[in-house]
């Protein structure tokens, strides 16, 4: 055992431990979740994992009910108190995508760009493509032994977060793999991401195809109806595949805002960067470089002006020119300068 681990066995030691993921928790944030409360029973430690929002999609929930996962809703934690240590997992405290608990959050283990200084006891943040990658390498690590289950929740949320390997991949995430994969039931893998799509969301799918508005790759698509979190990224990552989209932003109406979801594949198109930057006036945004997400109040795009849809795309356009006239300037500059004859 390492000794970064052994600091968080002996922090949570004699205390009541509570395992907290972002808001409608997604297949990485619950696989992370799980792996990580198989490892700390290990070490003779019960802990409960706790989140605010529903279990959205039919995929998800059947992941958890395959693997026996026990989720407890915040509004169902009746009796934590300020001494009951949480750890965030796939999450950082003060970040829109989190519930603040009364519990202490005194650690931390994320894939995403540190949110915002924060006084953790223990802090693993690590910029790679799932959380789900720095849980099971604690297992590679220390030689920590690993059920199917828990081996087959975590390449799920591993391939989940990377979109199959095909965005924000590091090199971790591939040696991951590698450990994760003969351990892993994948026909069971193959059986939770047939569902990316659920039959009753078709309707609202084909609308909102209808609604994409392109400029220079960059498209937005609003969804003028309250749908799931889940729902949002689907159409994100679906938008992202068109031939002429290299960054989409697709935001869903929520009861006094606007919930987004966006996607990039292009490296100097940062998608937390943009997100945070183009909603900071309005909300609140944030993510890593290929994935984000974030919130708009209504009432202060309103402010703006009257038709929220084109001040959407001009707050994430105007950040996005302002990256690409920064690019376009440092590249002229290291030019070679030809030298008159």
């Amino acid at each position: 055992m390492s000794q970064k681990l052994s600091e968080l066995i002996t922090l949570l030691r004699g205390h009541r431990v509570f395992i907290q993921t972002h808001n409608f928790p997604d297949p990485d944030a619950i696989a992370s979740a799980f792996g990580l409360q198989y490892l700390l029973r290990k070490f003779g430690m019960t802990t409960t994992i706790c989140h605010h929002g529903v279990i959205e999609r039919t995929a998800t929930a059947n992941m958890v009910a395959e693997f026996g996962i026990s989720m407890t809703e915040d509004k169902d934690l009746k009796d934590m108190t300020a001494d009951d240590y949480i750890i965030t997992v796939d999450s950082q405290k003060g970040n829109a995508n989190i519930r603040d608990l009364v519990g202490n959050e005194v650690a931390c283990i994320d894939h995403h760009p540190i949110f915002s200084e924060s006084d953790y006891k223990y802090m693993d943040i690590r910029i790679v493509g799932s959380c789900s990658t720095i849980i099971a390498d604690y297992y590679r690590q220390y030689k920590i032994d690993m059920p199917e289950d828990v081996a087959t929740a975590l390449l799920y949320g591993l391939k989940m977060d990377t979109a199959d390997f095909t965005r924000g991949v590091t090199e971790l995430d591939v040696q991951i793999y590698e450990f994760l994969f003969s351990k892993s039931n994948n026909q069971l893998i193959r059986r939770f991401q047939s569902g990316t799509i659920q039959y009753d969301e078709l309707e609202s799918f084909v609308d909102s195809m209808r609604n994409i508005d392109i400029y220079n790759g960059v498209a937005f698509a609003f969804l003028n109806f309250d749908c799931a979190d889940a729902f949002v990224a689907t159409i994100s990552d679906f938008i992202l595949n068109l031939d002429v989209v290299t960054f989409a932003v697709v935001y869903s109406r929520r009861a006094n805002g606007f919930k987004f979801s966006v996607r990039s594949e292009l490296d100097e198109l940062n998608a937390g960067v943009i997100a945070q930057n183009a909603l900071k006036d309005v909300g609140t945004g944030g993510g890593h470089r290929s994935m984000a997400g974030g919130f708009a109040e209504e009432k202060k795009l309103l402010a703006i002006s009257i038709d929220y849809n084109k001040t959407v795309q001009n707050l994430f356009l105007n950040v996005i020119d302002e990256i690409r006239e920064s690019n376009e300037s440092n590249a002229q500059e290291e030019q070679p300068q030809q030298q008159s004859i």
